[in-house]
């Protein structure tokens, strides 16, 4: 089991200047802002002191509950304004932490201009969030009060959205041009950390716009910078009915079109056990788990000269939690201090199965004793990529960085399962992998529909 890259966009590397590092004396920090959309001049100012203060507080995790609780769209503008609010509760804080874990990097590393570059952004992102954060008061309570203030801060989260859109393939970059600085281990616990905070900075983002754009008076899904269905499953980009086996197939019929470009096959891919499953998840996280697993199945499957049997993947639902006749189900509570949560908007959760685990079965000949310790970590691939990526070093920051460079590239085992197991453990989740070394590979996907995130 191996994995193909899926190319990734990455923008030329601006020469920023690192305005403000921990060690700074300086009150406050300005940053260009570098996503390169119409405003990239635009110099932002942020204290010092609320960086500081804002980074203190913690991070409250999340819940399914959290995310759905506003209701099913179209919104009425009472519930719009909590979204917008609760929101607002959450992003700067989230933001003033990665601030602190970019200046906690040695300075050298922060020097390179993609680091700088990533934490520029940052800065930027939370001094256009500060002023509605001030405007509401303690923790940014009741800042949307009407639709104009609504439409501007769904704005504003747009902007965030599209300035971070790239920061994957930049971090990766700034990491390889750094490697002799700072150590495997250290990137691995960086991005760990970094990513994971990154999925639900982005998550609560795109809820909201997606809540926006399918509400009255808003209402045009299609203008919408970030996914927005009109489903009426769906409850922002949650969809409250995902049926897995859709996502199998669309995915596999991605990466069979990639093999058999780069390789003049196509392998066979048998979904079983139970694809009529639904449960509730969003479809654009297990798109993303399900497309590095299949890259990893279908290259072995194709390297493996002697093998003619098809993938497997098998769709195991979890059995529903046992409820008393006529209660409702009981949901995670959001938070700590709020409380039972029930609703009226979340109850085709009931019907849903709470978790899924999916197999994915290859005779692609397993993985190497030697190569399966490895393999979570961000800086290792066992895929040469001198062919594809002349003068390159081969390991899994040089896949995702040169994965820019266009084409449909099939690279190794480097960023696809650690990012991969990112996505799946934020719900809960989570991924196990067994070998068997000459012979295949059974990786298992498990799935929280509801679940505690962080």
């Amino acid at each position: 089991m191996r994995s193909i890259a899926r190319p990734l966009r990455l923008t030329q590397p601006q020469r920023i200047p690192l305005r403000a590092c921990s060690s700074y004396p300086c009150r406050s920090f300005t940053s260009r802002h570098g996503h390169g959309g119409a405003n990239s001049s635009y110099l932002s100012r942020v204290d010092e002191h609320e960086i500081v203060q804002l980074a203190k507080k913690p991070q409250h995790p999340l819940s399914l509950a959290d995310l759905v609780k506003h209701g099913r769209p179209p919104l009425t503008e009472k519930s719009l304004f909590s979204s917008a609010n609760f929101t607002l509760s959450l992003l700067p804080i989230r933001l003033a932490h990665r601030i602190q874990a970019l200046r906690n990097l040695p300075y050298i590393v922060v020097s390179n201009p993609n680091i700088s570059r990533i934490y520029n952004n940052y800065v930027h992102s939370l001094s256009t969030l500060l002023p509605w954060w001030t405007k509401g008061g303690k923790a940014g309570e009741n800042a949307v009060r009407t639709l104009d203030d609504e439409i501007r801060f769904t704005e504003v989260l747009a902007e965030l959205v599209a300035t971070h859109t790239d920061t994957i393939p930049i971090l990766a970059r700034g990491f390889l041009e750094c490697r002799r600085y700072i150590s495997p281990a250290e990137v691995t616990r960086f991005l760990d950390e970094h990513l994971r905070a990154r999925i639900g900075t982005r998550l609560v983002a795109e809820q909201h716009i997606a809540l926006h754009y399918s509400s009255q008076p808003h209402f045009d899904p299609g203008a919408s910078p970030t996914p927005c269905s009109e489903h009426p499953s769906y409850i922002g980009v949650i969809d409250t009915a995902l049926r897995p086996a859709h996502i199998v197939e669309s995915c596999a019929g991605f990466v069979a079109d990639i093999c058999e470009l780069r390789y003049g096959v196509r392998p066979h891919l048998i979904i079983d056990g139970e694809p009529d499953t639904t449960f509730a998840f969003v479809p654009m996280h297990l798109e993303y788990i399900v497309t590095e697993l299949l890259k990893n199945a279908f290259r072995a499957t194709v390297e493996h000269r002697d093998n003619k049997e098809p993938i497997v993947v098998t769709i195991a639902p979890e059995p529903p939690a046992r409820k008393q006749s006529g209660q409702p189900l009981k949901i995670d509570v959001p938070k700590e201090g709020r409380g039972e949560f029930r609703s009226d908007a979340i109850r085709p959760l009931d019907d849903n199965v709470p978790g899924v685990t999916i197999r994915i079965r290859d005779r692609g000949g397993g993985i190497a004793p030697e190569v399966l310790p490895n393999i979570w970590s961000y800086s290792f691939t066992t895929f040469s990529e001198d062919d594809e990526f002349p003068g390159s070093d081969n390991d899994g920051l040089n896949v995702i960085s040169n994965a820019s460079a266009g084409g449909s590239t099939i690279a190794g085992l480097g960023y696809g399962l650690p990012l991969s197991r990112a996505y799946a453990e934020y719900f809960g989740g989570g991924i196990a992998v067994q070998s068997l070394y000459g012979w295949g590979t059974d990786v298992y996907l498990r799935l929280n529909g509801v679940g505690k995130i962080q």
